[in-house]
């Protein structure tokens, strides 16, 4: 029986893949009773729109907050803060009675969810291989698509046989529950785990001491990351547009019940859970294969960028359900193909300071969360259609494909060190760590 438990490290990873799922449930779960919601406290798709937008702002922050945390104090203690207001979020999302409530359910879930996948990526930096980092990244954010497509069914579900607001109620539950499993099954550091074995610890980085830093290193790492965190903005542009406003499109494009509109909605995002695993593994495999991160990341990346623009273009073209759903769906595998490269970057660039790489990049990409859903609900109301957003979208993409070349995921961020006491000792290591970006 001792041989079929998993091992520490696939336990650490089953762990953040559940996490990954419950926050992204939590996350669309609006889009789903917005069609509920939306007659019964009256509000406008402008409205809408910023209801789903208002989470974006805070979480823009705390990615940035969060990373550092992370790094700082460690991953566990992050995501039990983080699972606590999430979850109380969640629940209170139940009890809103208008635009103003719903908008500060959603700025306080935006808090609680803004640091979880920085402090995720701290986690998998000290837990995961190297040469598996984009599998890690790719099978977890796998997990959140797999959350995507589950949302709309689990909510029309709880809302047919109860209402729109107990489907809340049940998730916030479902994230308590979560954070009592982390607290007791995750360890900061690998050794101390109770079933670690001695070759994992053997297969995972050695642990890594922070040397004292010199001021402005927080702002190099920001302008080194700035080509990753702009094609990460492209690729949340697709994103968020698809999971605020995909149930609304079918419905009011095609003139769908909100049943066939959940079915469709959850094809789309079905396609998104086989383009988070097959991105990271085709990731992984080119580098183990070429050991070449520029071919691995980023060739990878305008790829799956250029794909996913060319096949909104059928979208714009042919008005037909079918085809929208077929397109669509390929759009968003190509999309979360981006995933397990892109996340797997920060730690190729900043490994010792995974945490406040990633935040970096994801709180500044995220910003397309704010954007694309206002922009979509007001370009709706104005023009009546949805052909001028998918256009917009087309061009967005091509932006990204042109930034993919500037992100050097192969040129590692060494850091400035402080000498508090000048020493032959201190040169020395100075010597070993060059002054560059």
């Amino acid at each position: 029986m001792k041989r079929l438990q998993p091992r520490a490290t696939t336990w650490v990873l089953l762990m953040l893949c559940l996490m990954y799922f419950i926050t992204y449930v939590d996350r669309v779960n609006i889009s789903t009773a917005a069609g509920q919601f939306k007659s019964e406290l009256g509000l406008s798709n402008t409205q809408l729109g910023f209801i789903f937008s208002a989470f974006a702002y805070p979480y823009v922050l705390f990615q940035f907050i969060g990373g550092w945390v992370s790094d700082r104090f460690g991953a566990k203690r992050t995501l039990i803060a983080c699972a606590f207001i999430w979850a109380v979020a969640t629940t209170l999302t139940g009890f809103a009675g208008g635009f103003a409530t719903l908008v500060a359910a959603r700025l306080l879930l935006g808090l609680g969810e803004g640091a979880t996948f920085p402090a995720s990526t701290s986690a998998m930096a000290s837990w995961v291989r190297k040469d598996k980092r984009g599998m890690a990244q790719g099978i977890t954010h796998s997990s959140a698509r797999l959350g995507n497509a589950v949302a709309p069914m689990l909510v029309l579900a709880l809302m047919t046989a109860f209402n729109w607001r107990f489907s809340f109620y049940l998730l916030g539950a479902l994230s308590f529950g979560w954070l009592v499993l982390w607290y007791v099954t995750y360890t900061e550091k690998p050794a101390d785990h109770p079933r670690i074995t001695a070759d994992e610890i053997d297969s995972l980085p050695p642990p890594t001491v922070r040397p004292i830093e010199m001021p402005g290193t927080w702002a190099r790492l920001y302008r080194r990351l700035l080509p990753v965190s702009g094609v990460y903005f492209c690729y949340n542009w697709i994103l968020w547009l698809m999971l605020d406003w995909m149930p609304l499109y079918f419905m009011h494009s095609f003139h769908l019940n909100i049943k066939k509109a959940v079915i469709f909605t959850s094809g789309v995002f079905v396609a998104g859970v086989f383009g988070d695993l097959v991105g990271g593994l085709i990731s992984d495999k080119l580098l183990r294969r070429t050991a070449n991160l520029k071919l691995a990341r980023s060739y990878l990346v305008a790829f799956c960028m250029t794909m996913t623009g060319l096949s909104l273009i059928p979208v714009v073209l042919i008005h037909d359900p079918m085809y929208s759903l077929i397109f669509l769906a390929a759009a968003m595998f190509f999309n979360e193909m981006n995933i397990g490269p892109m996340w797997a970057i920060p730690m190729d660039i900043a490994y010792d300071r995974s945490g406040t790489a990633s935040g970096i990049m994801s709180g500044t990409g995220f910003t397309a969360a704010i954007v694309s859903p206002v922009m979509a609900g007001y370009l709706i109301d104005r023009l009546g259609n949805w052909n001028v957003t998918f256009l917009l979208s087309i061009g967005v993409m091509a932006c990204g494909v042109l930034m993919t070349f500037l992100m050097k995921p192969d040129a590692p961020f060494v850091a400035r060190l402080k000498q508090m006491v000048p020493s032959p000792e201190l040169e020395s290591r100075d010597a070993v760590f060059p002054a560059r970006r």
